[in-house]
């Protein structure tokens, strides 16, 4: 797949304000800080399409970039930041909430975790959330430009383990990095691959 046209189109309070088109949606969400904006500038070889901040939970709105005019990228914000006032982390958890249980176009979410860090409860229990929901995921690693070969060999089958014991069927993974673009193209083929499934 090649990105051809991607274009901003609007950023949504509410699940009510998200844009009325059919076309599918691959929604990225994770932790705060987690590389999310970063990796999708990445993907839309546009390196200020998504707005990135080295502050934590700043965006808490639901960003839906078009692409190529047959899908959205939709950028969700990030959880699990300790220091956020409880207003913003209820927001963020009521669109969520309301996006994953009733956005009926949402085709995949890309779940991204820091490939340099064990992984937290709240990662688990998103992945909860999201099966509870019926919404397939695909877990992205991101950072993998911050760790040595071996060390990204290591992390991924530290993490498998950890996940074994709560999946009977493995996600699928892809290990990345927005800085090389490393693990970009396995996304592009994912997505071309699900679209034309989607279709048929």
């Amino acid at each position: 797949m090649k990105i051809i046209n991607s274009v901003f189109e609007k950023s949504s309070k509410t699940i009510a304000q998200c844009p009325e088109s059919r076309l599918p949606e691959y929604a990225f969400v994770g932790r705060s800080n987690v590389g999310k904006s970063s990796l999708i500038n990445s993907i839309l070889n546009n390196k200020k399409i998504a707005k990135t901040s080295s502050t934590p939970g700043k965006t808490i709105l639901i960003s839906h970039f078009k692409i190529n005019n047959i899908f959205y990228i939709v950028d969700l914000p990030g959880y699990g930041y300790a220091t956020l006032s409880k207003k913003v982390k209820e927001d963020i958890r009521r669109i969520h909430k309301s996006y994953f249980k009733s956005r009926k176009q949402l085709l995949y979410t890309f779940l991204l975790i820091d490939i340099r860090h064990d992984l937290p409860k709240i990662d688990i229990e998103f992945m909860k959330f999201l099966n509870s929901n019926l919404c397939p995921f695909i877990i992205v690693f991101t950072k993998s430009d911050k760790l040595k070969p071996e060390q990204v060999d290591y992390q991924i089958k530290k993490l498998k383990k950890q996940l074994s014991n709560i999946w009977s069927v493995f996600p699928e993974l892809y290990v990345t990095s927005s800085r090389n673009k490393f693990g970009i193209k396995k996304i592009y083929d994912f997505i071309e691959k699900s679209l034309k499934e989607y279709q048929n």
